[in-house]
């Protein structure tokens, strides 16, 4: 495979995953943690609210920050193998990169949001590298093996939450073990008081915000890692297997990418639809809510993100000489420009040291500044590169890892 060649399904890919993304993100910029999770701890459960839920927890939740994670993969080895093919250092190259991603995430953690994926992949990417020659069956069928394992850890760890539930009530309020689960639920279904506490931190100055995160939070991106690394690493390891086998960069014949779709969507989708009635029937009961998100939903949030990433690969095939398509492509190559962009836009849209609307917009209207971002994205990002080689950060990335500064405008 030609290494100094660019794979428009590749681009196109990463600018539908950036994209996506903050889809799920606008809730985690706009209101208390909690909310992304559950909308009846705030945001409200009214009908609009409910359908937004309804629908990001089907086709939007997980996914997107799947398809991100199974690209980031798949760069991966092809990063290394073009500097392979330029004479360079494999390891040198990925683990400079690691390392600046690293400082980047942790930037983007502490000075503009706490929900930064950038610390936790370049964490997860060391350890990628190892496995970087292995081959396709050996890649996905370890995959394979540490997602379902962390997904039973996951659902045995937070399953756990409904036998402490049963033992609380059994014992009584005035229990020790009514009071250790109280203390349990104010983290997941935080009291009017500390969602107040939120809502006032959120809106008050930039150096509140800061000194509250250094102060009470900075074990925050460590804990990303625990929480995450066996979903995260498992995605990237099906990401370097899907590119080695040519499934990302389209390389399959069109009816194998519809049965993919049909057999992984079909599968993935039922027990959602399942378990997502459970959730509302129960009225967002909290550890139901808590369970259906961060566990139960896993294997179909695999299956899903495969299925996506075959649709997705097909439109890009279909509509390759489309324009959209290739504006898409350029928000992909300036991924990390966009995502970082949009972190600070949003935050200064949110937060006290900006607008200040915080708290104040409905969930089902957040979707407004989702779609002005795409639109932004879109506009900005292919006549940039037709001028540049690199997107702003894109290049201060790639200079800092190969400690020269790179040429940037492109040769005329």
């Amino acid at each position: 495979m030609a290494t100094n060649t660019r794979f428009l399904e590749l681009d196109a890919l990463r600018g539908f995953a950036v994209m996506g993304i903050l889809l799920m993100n606008i809730v985690g910029f706009s209101m208390p943690e909690m909310a992304y999770i559950n909308p009846a701890v705030f945001g409200g459960t009214d009908l609009p609210d409910s359908i937004a839920w309804i629908l990001s927890y089907l086709f939007i939740d997980g996914k997107m920050r799947g398809l991100f994670t199974f690209l980031f993969g798949a760069s991966l080895i092809l990063i290394c193998e073009r500097a392979d093919a330029k004479g360079e250092s494999p390891a040198g190259t990925h683990f400079s990169r690691m390392i600046w991603l690293m400082v980047f995430g942790l930037a983007h953690y502490f000075f503009i949001w706490w929900g930064d994926i950038l610390f936790l992949y370049a964490v997860i990417g060391c350890g990628a590298y190892f496995m970087r020659n292995w081959t396709v069956d050996k890649l996905i069928r370890w995959a394979v093996i540490l997602y379902f394992s962390g997904f039973f850890a996951y659902a045995s760890s937070i399953g756990s939450l409904f036998y402490l539930q049963s033992m609380a009530e059994s014992a009584g309020a005035g229990s020790e073990m009514g009071a250790e689960y109280r203390e349990i639920m104010e983290g997941i279904a935080p009291s009017a008081v500390a969602i107040g506490q939120d809502v006032s931190l959120h809106l008050s100055s930039y150096g509140e915000l800061f000194q509250y995160k250094i102060t009470e939070l900075w074990l925050g991106p460590l804990a990303m890692v625990f929480e995450n690394g066996l979903e995260t690493l498992p995605f990237m390891m099906f990401g370097m297997a899907l590119y080695k086998n040519g499934f990302l960069t389209g390389g399959w014949e069109v009816q194998r990418y519809q049965r993919m779709a049909r057999l992984t969507l079909l599968i993935g989708l039922v027990p959602l639809i399942l378990i997502c009635g459970i959730v509302v029937a129960q009225g967002f009961e909290p550890v139901i809510t808590l369970n259906a998100v961060m566990a139960w939903s896993m294997p179909s949030r695999l299956l899903m993100t495969i299925g996506y990433l075959a649709i997705l690969i097909l439109l890009i095939k279909r509509f390759a000489n489309h324009s959209l398509i290739h504006r898409v492509a350029a928000a992909g190559r300036v991924a990390f420009s966009n995502y970082l962009g949009t972190s600070i836009v949003m935050a200064f849209i949110f937060y006290g040291w900006g607008l200040g609307l915080y708290g104040s917009i409905g969930r089902a209207e957040l979707y407004l500044f989702v779609f002005s971002a795409w639109a932004v994205m879109l506009f900005w990002s292919k006549p940039w590169l037709m001028r540049f080689r690199y997107g702003p950060l894109e290049w201060l990335w790639r200079s800092l890892a190969k400690r020269q500064v790179q040429p940037m405008v492109n040769a005329k």
